[in-house]
């Protein structure tokens, strides 16, 4: 065998042009000591905050505190593998998660691990865990719609792209219920979903995975889980996480919606390291800038500029109260940052109202400009309603005689609060929504036993939509409720409630 000179001189030339000297520089630090899935670490001297670092098992950490002999790391895994004396390295990098169509439909961890066992998640893109809220003028006001799908949130506490909307109340009075409900009737609205799961038990989880898939929801959803077994760091990025997903899709254009089940549980996760870190606790042991934990996450949802291309990102947080304990240092924090809440009552829940929202306290701060104008129209008075129902309910209680118009407001009352009530995962259409709500509002169910209202209410879109549906079509296209559609209506619902009665 012949060796070619000027074949070998020719590759070596080659090489030595390709040649680059890079010298890889890295801190490298050592445990001083690890427990609780914290460690701290000797030897980072130039880590910055929130940067990653690398144990020596290949376990990712975050630089949490910054003190001057050691670095406070929280550990993002296993840290029973990770004993003192340990090598960590610094990365230079922030924390990120993998974005981009290929998170859709998936079950992942904070990290971006896939949890469903459909194999690694295929994408180049990733995104910064922690970035900065648009400023003022990257925004616009929120003026478009998203349809909950549930009656009695739609017409009273209407959300629009773009807001915040609390969700509160005791535990089991059906918070989740409603957040799924609102997922699944994003289906063909182009909205992407991002359900964050912190501190769950995971049979609940497995659940909702399921209800989402049975519904054909999970196309468009991504869930993160960091369970009640996952580390109190996961539980505490879980929500940044979330919402780094959603912020790529929202700066293409896009619109998303983001729900955070629960911020209570991770601002628990938040105080246990922030404890275990040394930082003075402050109201209910919680550490001083545990608002700003929460105010950081929540003002990253907005409704974009049209410059930056008039993407949303929609944010649901909900918080779980104690006893009703509106008050609490938690709740209140989080009021104070959103646009609304809606306040489950369980009083209401146990009576077999479900949604249970207690309609004095709910509120939507961006009020009907998140509502079609048909919707504005029809239920424009009946929050009021309800609320001076609720009064003459206390007073009726009592005994005393009632004179005829107060007994009409109060069997009215009856019929509206029945008509509100909606089954899981049924959410209904806008134009259902308001054919319903005028009927009651505009005195056409007065007649009707209150036992037969939520047959009347099936009945009478089934009868529209057999009969009438070139007026469903143009109630959803036209939108609003001029003379014509009104006496279309009018006579529709004559025609009906005169043959069901």
């Amino acid at each position: 065998m012949k060796f070619k000179a000027d074949e070998i001189a020719s590759v070596i030339q080659q090489e030595i042009k390709q040649y680059e000297s890079r010298i890889d520089v890295r801190q490298v630090g050592r445990v001083l000591e690890v427990g609780d899935g914290i460690a701290q670490v000797y030897g980072l001297s130039d880590v910055m905050s929130g940067e990653m670092v690398e144990f020596s098992n290949g376990v990712m950490g975050l630089a949490f505190n910054l003190e001057e002999n050691s670095v406070g790391v929280i550990i993002l895994g296993d840290y029973l593998k990770i004993q003192e004396g340990d090598e960590v390295r610094s990365t230079g990098a922030l924390l990120s998660v993998p974005v981009g169509e290929a998170v859709l439909g998936r079950v992942i961890d904070p990290l971006g691990n896939p949890l469903d066992g459909k194999g690694p998640i295929q994408t180049s893109e990733t995104r910064p865990v922690e970035s900065n809220a648009p400023s003022i003028s990257q925004r616009q006001p929120v003026r478009e719609a998203l349809q909950t799908g549930i009656k009695a949130i739609d017409a009273m506490t209407p959300i629009g792209r773009g807001q915040r909307e609390l969700i509160i109340g005791d535990r089991k009075t059906g918070k989740t219920a409603i957040t799924i409900d609102t997922i699944i009737n994003q289906k063909g609205k182009g909205v992407y979903c991002f359900y964050v799961a912190v501190g769950q038990k995971e049979s609940t989880v497995a659940g909702i995975i399921e209800t989402l898939r049975a519904h054909g929801a999970m196309e468009y959803t991504t869930v993160i889980v960091a369970g009640a077994s996952s580390p109190a760091p996961l539980q505490y990025i879980a929500p940044y996480a979330g919402t780094a997903m959603a912020e790529f899709f929202t700066y293409k254009g896009g619109h998303t919606l983001c729900v955070y089940d629960d911020l209570s549980k991770q601002a628990v996760a938040y105080r246990q390291l922030s404890l275990l870190m040394r930082r003075p606790p402050g109201r209910e042991a919680y550490p001083g800038d545990v608002f700003y934990c929460h105010s950081r996450l929540l003002e990253r949802s907005c409704k974009l500029s049209d410059e930056l291309g008039g993407g949303s990102l929609t944010a649901l947080p909900i918080i779980e109260t104690l006893e009703g304990e509106v008050s609490a240092y938690i709740p209140t924090n989080v009021i104070s940052i959103t646009d609304g809440q809606i306040y489950l009552q369980p009083d209401l829940f146990f009576a077999g109202q479900r949604p249970a929202m207690n309609v004095g306290i709910s509120v939507s701060r961006v009020g009907g400009s998140a509502q079609i104008p048909i919707m504005k129209k029809v239920a424009g008075g009946m929050r009021l309603d309800l609320a001076a129902f609720r009064e003459l309910e206390a007073f009726a209680k009592l005994g005393t005689d009632l004179d005829a118009a107060t007994q009409q407001r109060l069997d009215r009352g009856y019929r509206l609060t029945e008509l509100l009530k909606q089954g899981l995962c049924k959410p209904m259409h806008v134009t259902d929504q308001v054919l319903s709500i005028y009927a009651a509002t505009r005195g056409y169910l007065d007649t009707v036993p209150v036992t037969r209202v939520q047959e009347y209410e099936s009945k009478m879109l089934d009868y529209i939509h057999a009969n009438e549906q070139a007026l469903w079509d143009k109630i959803t296209s036209v939108g609003k409720l001029d003379e014509d559609i009104e006496s279309e209506i009018k006579r529709v619902l004559g025609a009906f409630t005169e043959s069901f009665v």
